[in-house]
């Protein structure tokens, strides 16, 4: 039995990130120091931008199909939740990717890994870059370090090093096919900050893949375009993950769904401690709170909840309106952060309709080809039993920062558009056997150079409010074992500002 009422943190947001600060909240709460765990999501159901569905005997992803496994977040959760076993890696036999070059899927050159070449020889043999190309991007070595030290964005850093014609040719689509945005902006530091290590350390790209301390080695080092076999999924679907976790959340969490958030308001310093929530069923000490999230409920009726702490995961700019009168210097810095919005087309096809063999993973599209969409995953090529042997399917990506009116048109026209894509480029033929839409509005963050001087205010203008964290891909790294490792670290911050010790974690069975 609980020794003290429970301190009462709520969790704003109900994705991958809240839910994983959830069940953080309730490994680190104890009889001696409870936590009563409210988590409020805006929308009808928690899960954010993961979403599986059966269509039939294929098996499609709506949004992230995996997550990388060399950042330990996303593994380690499913550790957690009894979902170790159930994990499968991507197939040897195709685990290469493609780049469209002059209207014709070319393979990425051997061992490129986004920015840095692998070796002169894969270069020199890919048919993607000219001779000019080549050559400029084989002086490499010879190119000078950058003499001072910050930020710098990929367009600037990939055409200082390896040429114009690499950025546009390979860099630019690999890399937008992660962030969905515009080189040019794109910082570096916030991103990729090991090739301007590698740089500082190595002087050459070429050099730093070749030292005893480069980025990769072995299999990985001859794989081509992104480090695909280190990407892992869920035996049926990455929505096996999300509702496993949900359940778990459920039952450590008071859930309010279709709750909508509207601001945090501070409590004044002379306010009397409130006592415990009637629904915790629980008594003993007051619980002193440093403030209320005012919230609409899901029947339309406006309350106030007071609370210990608060966890904020949404995307930045919901952030800024909730804190906009609790914390209004990180509301105004959160407020400039720009998103990017996309859409996903899965079209589930027969083999014997594609002239192309999809002898790969996917392929991405440089800007410069002036295609209208950004790259095509081939879903049960990564993961063989997404389909039978005879299906393909694609998900073909539109919009990003871009090209942000492709993701205006109606759904309709976005399907025509994918086909008629993906008949120009890989022979598809005839109508498919299912198309659906999946839309992202302002999902991406842009991390913009200088977005690391941004994070930094953030955090000191928060520092006045320690009972506030922020979690999600706002921050720092836009990936699902990012996000997770964001709503870990946001729970064990608001934790410590309760002055709580962080013991030994408390898993809930």
């Amino acid at each position: 039995m609980a020794t003290t009422s429970p301190r009462r943190v709520a969790i704003i947001g109900g994705g991958i990130s809240g839910m994983a600060a959830a069940l953080r909240l309730s490994e680190l709460s104890t009889p001696r120091n409870p936590l009563e765990i409210h988590l409020f999501e805006a929308g009808p159901q928690l899960g954010g931008l993961v979403a599986s569905e059966q269509i039939g005997d294929c098996l499609i992803e709506r949004g992230a199909d995996s997550f990388i496994t060399n950042k330990p977040g996303g593994v380690q959760l499913c550790r957690k939740l009894g979902l170790e076993s159930q994990l499968i890696g991507t197939d040897d036999k195709n685990r290469r990717s493609l780049i469209l070059a002059r209207g014709v899927p070319i393979e990425t050159p051997e061992g490129l890994n986004l920015i840095a070449p692998g070796s002169a020889w894969s270069i020199l043999k890919s048919p993607i870059l000219s001779w000019k190309g080549k050559l400029r991007c084989l002086l490499e070595p010879l190119i000078p370090r950058r003499e001072q030290d910050g930020d710098e964005s990929l367009a600037s850093f990939t055409t200082r090093r390896l040429g114009k014609e690499m950025l546009d040719r390979i860099v630019q689509p690999m890399v937008g096919g992660i962030y969905t945005a515009d080189p040019e902006k794109l910082s570096l530091l916030a991103t990729l900050p090991r090739f301007l290590e590698m740089e500082r350390r190595h002087g050459s790209l070429f050099e730093a893949t070749q030292s005893a301390d480069g980025l990769v080695g072995g299999a990985e080092r001859a794989a081509s375009g992104a480090r695909y076999g280190l990407f892992a999924t869920l035996k049926h679907g990455m929505s096996q993950l999300m509702d496993a976790l949900e359940a778990r959340v459920r039952k450590v969490a008071i859930v309010e769904c279709r709750a909508k958030v509207r601001e945090i308001v501070r409590s004044p310093v002379t306010a009397k401690p409130l006592t415990t929530s009637p629904s915790s069923g629980r008594s003993g000490e007051p619980e002193e709170f440093a403030g209320e999230v005012a919230w609409t409920d899901s029947h339309g009726d406006e309350r106030r909840t007071a609370f210990s702490a608060v966890i904020l995961a949404t995307p930045a700019h919901q952030m800024a309106d909730i804190l906009k009168s609790a914390a209004p210097a990180a509301a105004a810095e959160l407020d400039q952060i720009e998103y990017a919005s996309s859409a996903i087309v899965v079209t589930g096809h027969e083999t014997r309709q594609i002239e192309h063999p999809l002898n790969a993973f996917g392929l991405v599209i440089p800007a410069i080809e002036k295609r209208r969409i950004l790259s095509v995953s081939f879903l049960n090529r990564k993961f063989p039993r997404r389909a039978p042997p005879d299906k393909a399917i694609l998900r073909t990506f539109i919009g990003g920062a871009l090209q942000p009116e492709m993701f205006e048109l109606p759904d309709s026209q976005l399907i025509e558009i994918t086909l008629s894509e993906l008949r120009s480029i890989f022979g598809v033929k005839g109508d498919p056997e299912f198309a659906v839409v999946a839309r992202y509005p302002r999902a991406m963050p842009q991390y913009h150079v200088g977005h690391l001087d941004r994070v930094s205010r953030i955090r000191q203008s928060l520092q006045a409010t320690p009972w506030i964290s922020l979690a999600g891909n706002t921050l720092g790294g836009v990936g699902l074992p990012d996000s997770i490792l964001s709503g870990g670290n946001a729970a064990e911050q608001v934790v410590t500002s309760l002055g709580i010790e962080i013991e030994s974690a408390n898993p809930v069975a």
